[in-house]
């Protein structure tokens, strides 16, 4: 089944892959270190809300494979500027770090990344795999 979006839910620490408006797969996540609220500002430690695109794929990062989220988008970046600063950028759905040894299941439980969505390298493989750049992410508080 193709997949042709994906739908966050903050809160939940909820990752969907959906096909139309069925729901293919289902993840937990980890986000940013500070998970309440929008992204506004380099360094925040939030993770998004909006809507917005997978424009990248990258199996040759720090982190074990990852899909680019197309934030800031220019209203984020025009909002940022006027408080004289960055909205910040890299933002990515990833698995863990290339040299993390821990227990990956665990270490999701809590809320780790600098504003990116987290999951183990098993599942970042199953996501990567499904997933191709163009498709629209929604992310809900």
């Amino acid at each position: 089944m193709k997949i042709d979006s994906i739908f966050v839910i903050k809160h939940q620490r909820l990752l969907h892959l959906k096909s139309g408006e069925q729901i293919v797969k289902t993840y937990s996540i980890s986000l940013g270190k500070e998970p309440v609220g929008k992204k506004e500002l380099e360094g925040d430690n939030k993770t998004p809300e909006g809507e917005y695109t997978i424009y990248h794929k990258s199996d040759k990062s720090e982190f074990h494979k990852s899909l680019g989220i197309s934030y800031p988008n220019a209203h984020e970046k025009e909002h940022a500027e006027k408080q004289g600063k960055m909205a910040g950028g890299q933002i990515r759905i990833h698995g863990f770090k290339n040299d993390f040894t821990g227990d990956q299941t665990e270490e999701k439980k809590t809320d780790w990344t600098g504003g990116c969505i987290a999951v183990t390298n098993a599942e970042m493989d199953e996501i990567y795999a499904m997933v191709e750049v163009g498709i629209k992410i929604n992310i809900q508080p």
